[in-house]
Parts: C-alpha cells; sequence; structure tokens
C-alpha cells in the first residue's frame, strides 16, 4: 500500500508541470498589462516600462516560467502584484470558504442523488424512474450561473427568505478559528451565528450542488441496474430476504465502487467550478479570488490558486483510489 501511494505521489509532478505550463501560457494570452491595471489608463509609457522592470514582466517567458517553478519548488507561490499580499497567505485564508460550499454541496448531492438512482432503478422505466432521469437531465443541462441567479432572485429578492450573497450577515457577532464558519459556530456554542451561516451557505450550496447530483444520481441508477440483474440477487429474492435487505445490504454495497468514483471526480470537479458560484453569490473564497485575479491580470494569484486546486484535485483521485480496498476486499494495491 505505502509503495503504491508513494508512486502516485511521483505520478502527479508530471501532472502538475504540465498545469503550471498551460497556466502560464493561457496567461499571456489574455489581452491587457498588469502594469496598465495597477497604475490606470493615464500612466506613462515610461511608468509602465518602470514597473514592468520592478515586477520583471519584461523578462523573457522562459526566464519568467522558470522563476514561477523555482519558487514553487520552495512553496513560494509570489506575491499578488495588486495588493502585494503572498500567494499563500491568500490561499490560507480563502480556502475553508471553498471547502465548507464544496462539502454543503456534495453533502446536498449524494443525500438526494443516491436515493434517486436508487428508486430509479428498483422502479425501473416507472413513473419515479422517468421523473429522476428528466429531473437528472434538467439538472446537467443547467448552467451554474442561470440557476444560481434564479435562486437569488426567487428566495432572496422576491420571498426574501435567504440572504443573497456574503457568508455571514452584518451586525452577527462571530470570531473565526479555524475558518470553517459552521465549526467554529459549534466550537463556540454560538447559534446565532450558526443559523445565520447556515442561511448564507444555503443557496450557492443548492446552485453547485445540482450538476453533480443529476450526475451521481445517473451513475446510481446505472450501477444498481447492472448489480441487480445478477444472480446472486436473485438468490437473495429466492431465499425470502426482505427487499429491503436485498437493496441495502447486497446490491447497494456491490454498486458503491462506481458511486465513489464519481463523486470523487465531482468533489474536485466543484472545487473548480467554484469560480462562478462564488462570484454570484459574492462567496469569499478560492474562485471568486482567482476570478478577480483574471480581471486584474494578477499572475501570481492565477497561478497560484489555479495550482492549488489541481493539487487538491488529484490528491482527492488518490484517495478515491485508496477506498477501494475498503470497499472491496478483493482489491489489493501492489
Amino acid at each position: 500500500m505505502l509503495k503504491y501511494i508513494g508512486k502516485r505521489l511521483l505520478d502527479i509532478l508530471p501532472v502538475l508541470l504540465g498545469i503550471t505550463l498551460l497556466v502560464f501560457l493561457f496567461l499571456q494570452l489574455i489581452p491587457g498589462n498588469p502594469a496598465v491595471v495597477m497604475l490606470g489608463p493615464r500612466a506613462t509609457a515610461e511608468q509602465v516600462a518602470n514597473l514592468q522592470e520592478q515586477l520583471g514582466l519584461n523578462r523573457p517567458l522562459p526566464l519568467q516560467y522558470l522563476s514561477f517553478l523555482g519558487k514553487l519548488i520552495r512553496f513560494d507561490l509570489g506575491r499578488s502584484i495588486i495588493s502585494g499580499i503572498p500567494v499563500t497567505r491568500e490561499i490560507a485564508a480563502r480556502w475553508p470558504a471553498t471547502f465548507e460550499l464544496s462539502i454543503a454541496a456534495m453533502l446536498f448531492s449524494i443525500v438526494v442523488g443516491v436515493p434517486a438512482g436508487i428508486l430509479a432503478a428498483v422502479k425501473k422505466n416507472g413513473w419515479i424512474d422517468n421523473l429522476a432521469m428528466t429531473a437528472s437531465l434538467l439538472g446537467v443541462s443547467t448552467p451554474v450561473y442561470w440557476l444560481g441567479l434564479l435562486l437569488v432572485y426567487l428566495f432572496a429578492v422576491n420571498l426574501q427568505w435567504l440572504p443573497p450573497s456574503g457568508r455571514l450577515g452584518v451586525g452577527i457577532p462571530f470570531q473565526p478559528i479555524t475558518g470553517f464558519y459552521i465549526l467554529d459556530a459549534l466550537i463556540t456554542f454560538n447559534f446565532r451565528a450558526l443559523g445565520d451561516i447556515l442561511a448564507h451557505l444555503l443557496l450557492p450550496a443548492l446552485a453547485l450542488g445540482t450538476i453533480p447530483l443529476a450526475i451521481i444520481a445517473r451513475i446510481t441508477r446505472s450501477a444498481m441496474l447492472e448489480v441487480l440483474s445478477q444472480d446472486y440477487i436473485r438468490t437473495a429474492r429466492a431465499k425470502g430476504l426482505k427487499e429491503r435487505l436485498v437493496i441495502n445490504q447486497h446490491a447497494l454495497k456491490n454498486a458503491l465502487l462506481p458511486v465513489v468514483t464519481i463523486i470523487g471526480l465531482q468533489f474536485g470537479t466543484l472545487l473548480s467550478g467554484a469560480i462562478l458560484t462564488e462570484t454570484i453569490f459574492s462567496w469569499p473564497g478560492i474562485g471568486s479570488w482567482i476570478y478577480e485575479g483574471i480581471l486584474n491580470r494578477d499572475y501570481p494569484v492565477v497561478q497560484g490558486g489555479v495550482v492549488f486546486v489541481a493539487l487538491v484535485f488529484v490528491l482527492i483521485n488518490l484517495l478515491v483510489d485508496l477506498s477501494y480496498s475498503f470497499l472491496d476486499p478483493r482489491i489489493q494495491y501492489k
């Protein structure tokens, strides 16, 4: 097991190297100049040239890339061109917000998507199956930004049931400890803040979790249909076991591998897909931070944010692979 983990961790290195190269090249294609953004449109050519020299933006691209890699090896992602704050400090301050949102969205997707897929498989070709698959098709086809704006308009603007943006309301006494607001509120027994935090979290979690929910439901249905057609399921039914036991103890356990795989992949996707959701709901996470970096041509911010998200994505995939041996003892890693 340890040898396999070590090999997989080494495989991460070329993946991250390729990602850093692609991000660096794509940033160079974005029109605009960070020096002009910082100085404003009235800056003279001499001022822009001087600032570019200070920032190292006038050097050849290969040297800029090698400089970035050298800092990355030392776990130094540089400083924001606009604010001057170290990128690692910004990531440390913002990643709990993105993770909290992603976890909430994934929990929503699993709690609704897995039972929906199971019901659709058990009631194959029935009205429940047709309803679940139609809803999942709509969920996959609905753009996140459109759904987010629709939820804000309906529940925040019209009904005024939920707050439209932010992570915590103004005037709520609250002292963050870990950066995970729900956990911090529970630790400090601040239930007033907890209720407000959950209210702010609900709409972005629903918007972000809709597409993973639809995908999880479809994969669960497909995996369950395959398992339910096996001989051991017919044998279990022939023995007189209750249908609930057949579904939960025999069918679902053997259908978990593809479901766990898609959950892991979708969780990694949530981290990268949170950019639109965080921007719409003014959520102070890594996604909205990367978006602001793109608008400001802040190269260190975009590069550092993308590298961090990519690293988390590949580590989640590794954890998913390792979970297979616990779900199915027949799987062994060598």
